[in-house]
Parts: structure tokens; sequence; C-alpha cells
């Protein structure tokens, strides 16, 4: 059985690191740009607000299943921001340079670097879904004052995963979609999509 499901996304990095997840499920995974579908606006002040704005988006566009993801991190000692607000935290263009300067520059004096990333991913049938599919998840770890690593995007250098200072950006794609928010949340969407949509892996 050919499955399609759209992928609202733009990012490449965030588009390979989804199909690398997505790849065992079976499904032809369609990036929405490639349909010239626009990006979704994200009005929204939380991730699941905004991952179901866009998943509803490529599938009203599209036609075709639409799974959306909406992520970001979180400093505790910052009130959970950047949040929502973490791919443009310091403005547009986006940059994941410009916004990890910004973010370590936030955190100078406090003695409170732990983060958490969250990923919230939503899935849809139709553009009207009226039981869309939800998982949530989240990965705990610290924010550094210096880079390290090469791997990754957006944060990952600078998220320290394990008591040894070792970075997100240090990881193999492998390592970090065993563990990471996203990863995790995939697996929870797998789930779903086998109970509720009836996809046999």
């Amino acid at each position: 059985m050919n499955r399609k499901i759209v992928l609202a996304s733009n990012n490449k990095k965030k588009m390979k690191e989804m199909q690398e997840l997505l790849a065992p499920m079976g499904a032809e995974v369609i990036a929405q740009g490639s349909l010239g579908i626009p990006a979704a606006e994200e009005p929204f002040c939380t991730f699941m607000e905004n991952a179901l704005a866009k998943a509803r988006h490529a599938a009203k566009h599209s036609g075709l299943p639409a799974i959306a993801d909406d992520s970001g991190i979180c400093a505790d000692a910052l009130g959970g921001m950047p949040g929502v607000y973490s791919a443009r935290y310091a403005g547009e263009p986006s940059n994941d340079a410009s916004n990890n300067a910004k973010l370590v520059n936030a955190l100078k004096g406090h003695t409170d670097r732990s983060a958490h990333y969250v990923c919230v991913l939503c899935a849809v049938r139709s553009a009207d879904d009226p039981e869309p599919l939800i998982a949530i998840d989240f990965w705990e770890g610290e924010i550094a004052e210096e880079p390290k690593g090469e791997g990754g995007f957006g944060y990952d250098p600078y998220f320290i995963v394990g008591p040894d200072g070792r970075r997100a950006a240090e990881m193999s794609a492998e390592e970090k979609n065993s563990v990471s928010h996203r990863g995790k949340a995939m697996r929870k969407m797998s789930e779903l999509l086998q109970r509720r949509w009836g996809w046999k892996f």
C-alpha cells in the first residue's frame, strides 16, 4: 500500500531528520515545498496550536494527509523562553548563530541553566479532520556557554545532554533520534498512526 503524507516544513535539516524518523514506517514523505505549498502562519503561543495549524494548512493545499512538527527550546530561568519563538528568537531572517548568541547572552548571570527541548507532532487525514493525532515529548538538558560539535541544528551545539558536558551536536543522527524530543514524539506518533489510522508498519 502506497501511503503518502505531506511534511509541513520548509526546514531542510528538520526535513532530513523527520525523513529518517518516518522512513521505517513505509510512508512516502513529501515536503510541502515540493508541492508549492507556502509556509503556514504560526500566530499562536503554544507548540500544539502552531503544529495543528501547520498540519491543517498542508493538508488543505495538498489534499493529502499531513504531519507537522512544532518544536523549540525552553530555558527554565527565562520562564520557558525562547519557546515557540525558538526559530526566530533573534528576529528575522532567522539564523541559528544569532539565536544561540541571544540565548547565551540572556542566560548570563543565571546559575540555573537547565532547559528542555519540546516537540509537538500533529497529523491530520484532511484539513478539517476532527480527530488530529497529537504526540508530545521532551528532552532535558542544560545550556552551555560555549558550543561544541558539528551535527544537528538549532541550539544543539549549546545543548548539554549528559554529565560529561556532551552536546546534542556531538551525537550521531541515530543516537540523537533514539533520545531526542522529536525521536520520542515520533515513536508515540507511530503508535497513534497504527492504532487510529490503521497504518501497519
